[in-house]
């Protein structure tokens, strides 16, 4: 049952998130990690890395309000991580410590919530929360990308568990879209301040997490999480696939991500912003879609819109090329 002064407490993620992130962008807060450019990076000046903590606060304080009872592997998992992540902004610590950090939370999630399958699930459904963690640590690298896919990714997970009736999840969802909204205020390009680790990780985190419960709780079939978060999947998916094929070190900091491609080939951070939100908002609107339609035809609508992304992703292979080879002719 939905209480309207839940959903009106929900709305304190806002100002919370706003005035940590603003409190954590200024002073010696915004030396704390800060993000100077790499070869990884789109940006030229160091700029905080700092925002990811008011995400949390915010996400923090709305699910302290609401009464949020989701289960300690998800919000105490998405703690532990903030944490250890925060301290990789501000120190460096090695890959290897990370990962296992990672798949200890995983292992702990997947372990609480009854997915109801057979035991060799279990190592694919770790695997999978491993891998959502990371890859949307891999997407934060353009301004207001990572934030607008939180808006557009819990806010889908929202409204579909609102139309299934199922109000905790719903509430808790609908904190993490709004604390990310104040987040955004400073991350829209041209960005202020980057969430780094200790807000993409967590996101990443409770995006597999969220997505999970509300399969085990019969909210949405196992695809309708991946259809909602297809553009940061497919992106980060096939460029690692890519990156191991050729013998990369696919853990190396890089700039070959398609939205990277976008802004490199001279895309303003704003516009590669707003195309990026349209192609979530068409990704969250056929996860809908697909959700209240029988099976089949919900199978064929999501086969068809990830083909328009494939198609998309060779359409900017194909001019990342051709730049690349103008550039090239213009060195020599």
């Amino acid at each position: 049952m939905f209480n309207s002064g839940d959903v009106w407490l929900t709305l304190l993620a806002l100002p919370v998130s706003v005035i940590a992130v603003w409190l954590l962008s200024r002073g010696r807060a915004a030396r704390l990690a800060l993000d100077h450019p790499n070869q990884r990076s789109l940006h030229t000046t160091p700029i905080p890395r700092t925002g990811g903590l008011g995400i949390v606060a915010g996400i923090a304080a709305g699910w302290l309000a609401v009464g949020s009872h989701l289960p300690p592997a998800l919000w105490g998992g998405a703690a532990m991580l903030a944490g250890l992540s925060f301290a990789d902004d501000r120190y460096g610590l090695p890959t290897g410590v990370r990962f296992l950090a990672h798949g200890v939370v995983a292992l702990w999630l997947v372990a609480v919530i009854d997915l109801g399958g057979p035991l060799w699930s279990w190592p694919l459904a770790v695997a999978a929360v491993v891998w959502m963690t990371n890859l949307y640590n891999f997407m934060d690298g353009s301004d207001g990308l990572a934030g607008g896919m939180a808006v557009f990714g819990f806010g889908t997970y929202a409204l579909a568990a609102v139309m299934q009736g199922q109000a905790d999840l719903a509430l808790s969802s609908t904190v993490i879209a709004i604390a990310a909204v104040g987040f955004l205020i400073f991350n829209f390009p041209p960005a202020r301040v980057f969430m780094g680790d200790a807000g993409s990780i967590p996101l990443g985190f409770l995006a597999a997490g969220l997505g999970l419960l509300g399969t085990a709780h019969d909210v949405w079939p196992g695809w309708f999480p991946l259809l909602v978060f297809a553009p940061f999947i497919l992106d980060a998916s096939v460029t690692l696939l890519r990156r191991g094929l050729r013998g990369e070190k696919v853990w190396h900091a890089h700039k070959e991500h398609y939205y990277q491609r976008l802004v490199r080939m001279g895309w303003h951070h704003r516009t590669t912003a707003l195309a990026e939100y349209a192609v979530m908002a068409a990704s969250s609107g056929i996860a809908l879609t697909c959700l209240f339609k029988p099976a089949a035809v919900g199978l064929y609508i999501a086969l068809a819109w990830g083909a328009v992304l494939i198609m998309a992703m060779w359409w900017i292979d194909r001019r990342w090329r051709d730049f690349e080879k103008t550039r090239q002719r213009h060195l020599s």
